[in-house]
């Protein structure tokens, strides 16, 4: 079985990982840490989120951030856009993709948005639309394609009618998301074959959280599967809100670490990546919750 000889990893964490932080992070801090990313190598960093304040207090410093950041060619900054006030902002501030979402769960959309999924998908059909108008990219989450908090197992054919739905919005780019983190290899196969079905296999990437510890051992089913883009967050930021004290995202030094014991290129420096997350780790006061970021980090002090 032939793996991919390259992948493109998306950096979340200074959208999603540091969303739910209770204390307010600096637009200083959160500048410095999607430039030390920008400078690690990654292609495409989601850096901020333009949604009301009010739900999400996090993100009200995202426009100071699009306007802080240095920018290097060719590297895409995403910024979560849920309505048209959210697209205006983004667009206002530079922002390279648009990221929308949409549930696998019809359980999951009801209780979080009060509305089916069909429902919620039609609600960015303008964001889409005028993102696909002002020529740039258009990408989108399914959130809960491997099981929800309240519905429990979520079939791939309900996956699948997702990212349908999201390929006809325009879509360039569709990520099958492991909400709460409950995966495991046979399922990732089972999902990431179906979604296929329905959209090129280049352009499904795979979002997985470590709830359970098993984002390793999916992201290794999903290169099975053919998939070769993968979302992460540096030093594991960002918690799972369904699953009290449980790690959400899985860290990026750790999918890096196993993409370079197998030979797989990124083109994303690990060392970098490692003095990224043991600052904003620092200055959250808190240990990263990635283990080999950790050990290279304890193996450099070791050493000097």
């Amino acid at each position: 079985m032939s793996l991919p000889a390259k992948v493109k990893i998306v950096e979340v964490g200074p959208r999603d990982g540091l969303q739910n932080e209770k204390e307010t992070i600096a637009a200083e801090i959160k500048i410095e840490l999607v430039n030390r990313l920008t400078q690690a190598g990654f292609v495409n960093i989601e850096a901020a989120s333009f949604v009301s304040p009010k739900w999400v207090p996090q993100m009200a410093t995202s426009t100071d951030v699009m306007a802080g950041i240095v920018r290097k060619p060719g590297v895409v900054y995403s910024v979560l856009t849920p309505n048209m006030k959210g697209f205006d902002a983004a667009l206002a501030a530079g922002a390279d993709e648009m990221v929308i979402f949409g549930s696998a769960s019809e359980a999951f959309s009801q209780k979080n948005i009060n509305c089916s999924i069909a429902e919620s998908i039609e609600r960015f059909r303008d964001v889409a639309q005028a993102t696909k108008q002002h020529g740039l990219r258009l990408r989108a989450a399914v959130s809960c394609s491997f099981g929800c908090p309240y519905q429990g197992d979520v079939p791939p054919d309900s996956v699948a009618d997702v990212v349908q739905r999201l390929r006809d919005l325009g879509c360039d780019e569709i990520d099958i998301a492991d909400t709460i983190g409950v995966a495991t290899p046979n399922k990732v196969h089972a999902v990431m074959r179906r979604a296929a079905k329905e959209f090129p296999i280049d352009r499904l990437s795979g979002h997985f959280h470590d709830t359970y510890g098993q984002a390793l051992a999916n992201i290794y089913a999903s290169l099975e599967a053919g998939i070769s883009i993968f979302h992460s967050s540096v030093a594991g930021l960002g918690g799972c809100p369904y699953a009290k004290g449980a790690t959400g995202n899985v860290a990026t030094e750790d999918v890096l670490y196993l993409m370079q014991g197998m030979g797989i290129e990124t083109g994303i420096d690990l060392n970098a990546v490692v003095d990224a997350g043991q600052f904003i780790s620092q200055h959250l006061g808190r240990k990263a919750v990635s283990r080999a970021g950790n050990a290279i980090a304890a193996k450099r002090i070791s050493v000097q």
